[in-house]
Protein backbone atom coordinates (compact mmCIF):
# COMPACT_ATOMS: atom_id res chain seq x y z
CA UNK A 1 0.00 0.00 0.00
CA UNK A 2 2.65 2.23 1.22
CA UNK A 3 6.30 2.57 -0.81
CA UNK A 4 8.88 4.84 0.74
CA UNK A 5 12.45 4.72 -1.94
CA UNK A 6 15.36 6.81 -0.88
CA UNK A 7 13.93 9.76 0.63
CA UNK A 8 15.65 12.87 1.48
CA UNK A 9 14.90 15.81 2.83
CA UNK A 10 16.97 18.85 4.13
CA UNK A 11 15.79 22.44 6.28
CA UNK A 12 18.95 24.99 5.86
CA UNK A 13 21.62 23.15 7.56
CA UNK A 14 20.05 19.98 8.52
CA UNK A 15 19.03 16.92 6.31
CA UNK A 16 15.92 15.57 8.54
CA UNK A 17 15.46 12.41 6.61
CA UNK A 18 18.55 10.67 4.92
CA UNK A 19 17.54 7.92 2.45
CA UNK A 20 14.69 6.83 4.07
CA UNK A 21 13.24 3.47 2.25
CA UNK A 22 10.36 1.04 3.31
CA UNK A 23 7.01 -0.82 2.35
CA UNK A 24 3.86 -1.19 4.34
CA UNK A 25 1.77 -4.06 3.28
CA UNK A 26 -2.28 -2.84 3.24
CA UNK A 27 -4.24 -3.32 5.89
CA UNK A 28 -1.70 -3.20 8.48
CA UNK A 29 -1.32 -0.93 11.55
CA UNK A 30 2.33 0.41 11.79
CA UNK A 31 3.81 2.59 14.81
CA UNK A 32 6.14 5.30 13.86
CA UNK A 33 8.45 6.15 16.77
CA UNK A 34 12.06 6.95 17.32
CA UNK A 35 13.49 10.20 19.66
CA UNK A 36 12.40 13.53 19.90
CA UNK A 37 13.94 15.04 16.21
CA UNK A 38 14.39 11.86 14.81
CA UNK A 39 12.01 12.97 11.26
CA UNK A 40 9.00 11.36 11.66
CA UNK A 41 6.58 14.39 11.30
CA UNK A 42 8.67 15.37 8.46
CA UNK A 43 8.27 11.77 7.44
CA UNK A 44 4.59 12.07 7.45
CA UNK A 45 4.18 15.29 5.73
CA UNK A 46 6.35 14.13 2.78
CA UNK A 47 3.64 11.15 2.67
CA UNK A 48 0.81 13.59 2.80
CA UNK A 49 2.81 16.17 -0.22
CA UNK A 50 2.12 18.42 2.05
CA UNK A 51 6.48 18.81 2.02
CA UNK A 52 8.69 18.15 -1.03
CA UNK A 53 11.51 16.07 -0.63
CA UNK A 54 15.15 16.93 -2.31
CA UNK A 55 14.65 13.40 -3.76
CA UNK A 56 12.97 10.10 -3.47
CA UNK A 57 9.87 8.51 -4.04
CA UNK A 58 6.49 8.11 -2.26
CA UNK A 59 3.69 5.74 -3.82
CA UNK A 60 0.44 5.53 -2.08
CA UNK A 61 -1.49 2.69 -3.53
CA UNK A 62 0.19 3.33 -6.73
CA UNK A 63 -0.05 6.83 -7.09
CA UNK A 64 2.79 8.95 -7.37
CA UNK A 65 2.81 11.22 -4.12
CA UNK A 66 5.30 13.86 -5.15
CA UNK A 67 3.45 13.72 -8.97
CA UNK A 68 -0.01 13.78 -8.34
CA UNK A 69 -0.45 15.33 -4.43
CA UNK A 70 -3.98 16.00 -5.01
CA UNK A 71 -5.00 12.26 -6.30
CA UNK A 72 -2.87 11.42 -2.97
CA UNK A 73 -5.34 13.70 -0.89
CA UNK A 74 -8.52 12.13 -1.51
CA UNK A 75 -6.83 8.56 -0.74
CA UNK A 76 -5.62 9.48 2.60
CA UNK A 77 -6.23 10.98 6.23
CA UNK A 78 -3.63 13.29 7.79
CA UNK A 79 -3.51 14.30 11.61
CA UNK A 80 -0.99 16.70 12.57
CA UNK A 81 0.20 16.83 15.80
CA UNK A 82 -0.73 20.86 15.96
CA UNK A 83 -4.16 20.60 14.30
CA UNK A 84 -6.10 23.59 13.66
CA UNK A 85 -9.66 23.54 13.71
CA UNK A 86 -12.05 26.94 12.83
CA UNK A 87 -13.08 28.64 15.80
CA UNK A 88 -15.79 30.17 14.23
CA UNK A 89 -18.03 27.21 12.85
CA UNK A 90 -19.45 24.81 14.71
CA UNK A 91 -18.32 21.22 14.73
CA UNK A 92 -21.13 20.32 11.83
CA UNK A 93 -20.14 23.03 10.40
CA UNK A 94 -15.92 22.14 10.22
CA UNK A 95 -16.96 17.96 9.33
CA UNK A 96 -19.60 19.19 6.43
CA UNK A 97 -16.57 21.55 5.23
CA UNK A 98 -14.39 19.04 5.27
CA UNK A 99 -16.73 16.31 3.76
CA UNK A 100 -17.31 18.56 0.41
CA UNK A 101 -13.86 19.83 0.74
CA UNK A 102 -13.08 15.32 0.22
CA UNK A 103 -15.60 14.82 -2.71
CA UNK A 104 -18.55 13.57 -0.43
CA UNK A 105 -21.40 14.76 -2.13
CA UNK A 106 -24.27 17.10 -0.54
CA UNK A 107 -26.86 14.57 0.28
CA UNK A 108 -24.62 12.23 1.59
CA UNK A 109 -22.71 14.89 4.20
CA UNK A 110 -25.05 14.20 7.17
CA UNK A 111 -24.98 10.78 7.00
CA UNK A 112 -21.22 11.03 6.81
CA UNK A 113 -21.20 13.18 9.53
CA UNK A 114 -23.17 11.45 12.09
CA UNK A 115 -21.16 8.18 11.36
CA UNK A 116 -18.17 9.63 12.00
CA UNK A 117 -19.19 11.51 14.99
CA UNK A 118 -20.66 8.32 16.52
CA UNK A 119 -17.55 6.44 16.42
CA UNK A 120 -15.79 9.04 17.98
CA UNK A 121 -18.33 9.88 20.58
CA UNK A 122 -19.07 13.27 19.71
CA UNK A 123 -22.57 13.41 18.67
CA UNK A 124 -23.81 15.76 20.99
CA UNK A 125 -21.11 18.14 20.58
CA UNK A 126 -22.09 18.80 16.59
CA UNK A 127 -23.58 22.24 17.42
CA UNK A 128 -20.87 23.94 19.59
CA UNK A 129 -17.37 25.50 18.19
CA UNK A 130 -14.58 23.90 19.22
CA UNK A 131 -13.01 26.81 21.53
CA UNK A 132 -15.85 25.25 23.78
CA UNK A 133 -14.46 21.98 23.81
CA UNK A 134 -11.42 20.47 25.98
CA UNK A 135 -8.33 19.49 24.28
CA UNK A 136 -9.51 15.97 24.02
CA UNK A 137 -12.69 16.53 22.18
CA UNK A 138 -10.76 18.91 20.09
CA UNK A 139 -8.88 16.00 19.09
CA UNK A 140 -11.48 13.72 18.84
CA UNK A 141 -13.15 16.43 16.06
CA UNK A 142 -9.66 16.22 14.21
CA UNK A 143 -9.84 12.81 13.83
CA UNK A 144 -13.47 12.53 12.49
CA UNK A 145 -11.76 15.37 10.22
CA UNK A 146 -8.97 13.29 8.81
CA UNK A 147 -11.48 10.05 9.05
CA UNK A 148 -14.22 11.62 7.20
CA UNK A 149 -13.86 10.55 3.50
CA UNK A 150 -13.13 7.32 4.43
CA UNK A 151 -9.53 7.04 3.44
CA UNK A 152 -7.82 4.06 2.57
CA UNK A 153 -4.34 5.47 4.04
CA UNK A 154 -4.81 7.30 7.57
CA UNK A 155 -1.77 9.38 8.69
CA UNK A 156 -1.63 10.24 12.46
CA UNK A 157 0.61 12.24 14.29
CA UNK A 158 0.23 11.59 18.35
CA UNK A 159 -3.27 10.97 17.82
CA UNK A 160 -3.60 10.28 21.64
CA UNK A 161 -2.27 13.73 22.68
CA UNK A 162 -4.35 15.40 25.23
CA UNK A 163 -6.99 12.40 25.27
CA UNK A 164 -7.57 10.83 29.07
CA UNK A 165 -7.16 6.85 29.55
CA UNK A 166 -10.90 5.77 28.36
CA UNK A 167 -10.81 8.19 25.11
CA UNK A 168 -7.43 6.75 24.15
CA UNK A 169 -9.20 3.08 24.66
CA UNK A 170 -11.71 4.14 22.29
CA UNK A 171 -9.38 5.05 20.11
CA UNK A 172 -7.65 2.22 20.43
CA UNK A 173 -10.61 0.58 19.45
CA UNK A 174 -11.69 2.96 16.58
CA UNK A 175 -7.90 2.06 14.47
CA UNK A 176 -8.71 -1.48 14.99
CA UNK A 177 -12.08 -0.73 13.42
CA UNK A 178 -10.72 1.29 10.50
CA UNK A 179 -8.49 -1.30 10.16
CA UNK A 180 -11.07 -4.23 9.75
CA UNK A 181 -12.78 -1.95 7.04
CA UNK A 182 -9.14 -2.09 5.13
CA UNK A 183 -7.71 1.07 6.19
CA UNK A 184 -4.00 1.18 6.51
CA UNK A 185 -2.41 3.59 9.05
CA UNK A 186 0.39 4.79 10.33
CA UNK A 187 0.46 6.04 13.66
CA UNK A 188 3.36 8.28 14.94
CA UNK A 189 3.41 7.90 19.21
CA UNK A 190 5.53 7.97 22.23
CA UNK A 191 3.25 5.82 23.98
CA UNK A 192 4.38 2.70 23.18
CA UNK A 193 2.38 0.80 25.76
CA UNK A 194 -0.75 2.55 23.97
CA UNK A 195 0.50 1.47 20.48
CA UNK A 196 0.78 -1.83 21.45
CA UNK A 197 -2.62 -2.47 21.92
CA UNK A 198 -3.33 -2.13 18.45
CA UNK A 199 0.23 -1.83 16.08
CA UNK A 200 0.64 -5.16 13.97
CA UNK A 201 3.85 -3.70 12.90
CA UNK A 202 6.91 -0.92 14.35
CA UNK A 203 9.15 1.64 12.15
CA UNK A 204 12.06 2.95 13.70
CA UNK A 205 13.42 6.30 12.58
CA UNK A 206 16.15 7.86 14.55
CA UNK A 207 18.24 10.98 12.82
CA UNK A 208 16.95 10.97 9.75
CA UNK A 209 17.43 6.86 9.02
CA UNK A 210 15.11 3.84 9.08
CA UNK A 211 16.79 2.05 12.03
CA UNK A 212 14.50 -0.86 11.82
CA UNK A 213 11.37 -2.24 10.64
CA UNK A 214 9.55 -5.19 11.89
CA UNK A 215 6.17 -7.35 12.35
CA UNK A 216 5.75 -6.57 16.44
CA UNK A 217 3.44 -9.17 16.79
CA UNK A 218 6.28 -12.11 15.19
CA UNK A 219 7.77 -14.74 17.27
CA UNK A 220 11.25 -13.94 15.07
CA UNK A 221 10.60 -10.25 16.81
CA UNK A 222 9.31 -11.18 20.25
CA UNK A 223 11.94 -14.36 21.40
CA UNK A 224 9.92 -14.77 24.48
CA UNK A 225 12.56 -14.26 26.80
CA UNK A 226 12.55 -16.88 30.08
CA UNK A 227 13.78 -16.40 33.26
CA UNK A 228 15.39 -18.69 35.32
CA UNK A 229 16.05 -17.85 39.47
CA UNK A 230 17.45 -20.22 41.62
CA UNK A 231 17.26 -21.17 45.43
CA UNK A 232 20.71 -20.55 46.17
CA UNK A 233 23.61 -19.03 44.21
CA UNK A 234 25.87 -21.06 41.68
CA UNK A 235 29.53 -19.25 41.18
CA UNK A 236 30.01 -21.10 37.43
CA UNK A 237 26.37 -20.27 36.11
CA UNK A 238 26.98 -18.88 33.15
CA UNK A 239 29.51 -21.43 31.97
CA UNK A 240 26.98 -23.85 33.18
CA UNK A 241 24.00 -22.31 30.97
CA UNK A 242 26.42 -21.76 28.02
CA UNK A 243 27.29 -25.94 27.86
CA UNK A 244 22.80 -26.44 27.10
CA UNK A 245 21.24 -26.92 23.95
CA UNK A 246 18.82 -25.24 22.49
CA UNK A 247 19.00 -22.14 24.58
CA UNK A 248 20.55 -18.73 24.13
CA UNK A 249 22.05 -17.01 27.45
CA UNK A 250 20.70 -13.26 27.13
CA UNK A 251 21.84 -11.99 30.53
CA UNK A 252 23.15 -13.25 34.07
CA UNK A 253 22.07 -11.14 36.20
CA UNK A 254 22.97 -12.69 39.26
CA UNK A 255 24.48 -16.34 39.82
CA UNK A 256 21.02 -16.82 41.13
CA UNK A 257 19.36 -15.44 38.20
CA UNK A 258 19.39 -15.68 34.00
CA UNK A 259 17.34 -14.23 31.55
CA UNK A 260 17.26 -17.10 28.40
CA UNK A 261 15.71 -17.58 25.15
CA UNK A 262 14.49 -20.80 23.75
CA UNK A 263 14.98 -22.56 20.54
CA UNK A 264 11.41 -24.20 19.91
CA UNK A 265 8.37 -24.66 21.32
CA UNK A 266 7.24 -25.87 24.34
CA UNK A 267 8.59 -29.40 24.00
CA UNK A 268 12.03 -27.58 23.67
CA UNK A 269 11.01 -26.10 26.80
CA UNK A 270 10.78 -29.09 28.95
CA UNK A 271 13.78 -30.41 27.38
CA UNK A 272 15.74 -27.14 28.57
CA UNK A 273 14.32 -27.62 32.35
CA UNK A 274 15.29 -31.58 31.92
CA UNK A 275 18.91 -30.21 31.36
CA UNK A 276 18.89 -28.12 34.21
CA UNK A 277 17.09 -30.14 36.67
CA UNK A 278 20.18 -33.37 35.63
CA UNK A 279 22.56 -30.87 36.58
CA UNK A 280 21.30 -30.62 40.03
CA UNK A 281 20.50 -27.22 39.55
CA UNK A 282 18.25 -25.38 42.52
CA UNK A 283 15.63 -23.87 39.74
CA UNK A 284 12.79 -22.23 41.81
CA UNK A 285 11.49 -20.48 38.84
CA UNK A 286 11.61 -20.69 35.23
CA UNK A 287 9.14 -19.58 32.74
CA UNK A 288 8.32 -16.92 29.79
CA UNK A 289 8.57 -13.51 30.67
CA UNK A 290 6.55 -11.84 27.46
CA UNK A 291 8.28 -8.69 25.99
CA UNK A 292 6.52 -5.79 25.17
CA UNK A 293 6.53 -3.02 22.72
CA UNK A 294 8.65 -1.14 24.68
CA UNK A 295 11.07 -3.68 24.99
CA UNK A 296 11.55 -4.23 21.85
CA UNK A 297 11.98 -0.42 21.32
CA UNK A 298 14.96 -0.59 23.44
CA UNK A 299 16.35 -3.65 22.31
CA UNK A 300 16.51 -2.41 18.74
CA UNK A 301 17.59 1.11 19.54
CA UNK A 302 20.43 -0.56 21.76
CA UNK A 303 21.56 -2.73 18.63
CA UNK A 304 21.79 0.04 16.59
CA UNK A 305 24.70 2.71 15.98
Amino acid sequence: MIDVEDLIFEYPGLRALDDVSFHIQRGSITALTGPNGAGKTTLLRCMAALDQPVSGAIRIAGIDVLEQPRDCHRIIGYLSDFFGLYQRLTVRQCLHYVARAQGIDEQNCDAAIADVCRRLHILERLEMRPGELSRGLRQRVAIAQAIIHQPQVVLLDEPASGLDPEARHELAELFLDLQQQGMTLLVSSHILAELEAYCSDMLVLRQGRIVEQVAIKSRSFFSTPYKLVLATAVNNLKEILNRLTGISVLKIESNQQAWLTIDGDAKQQHHVLKQLLALDLPVCEFAPAPGNLQDAYLETIKLRP
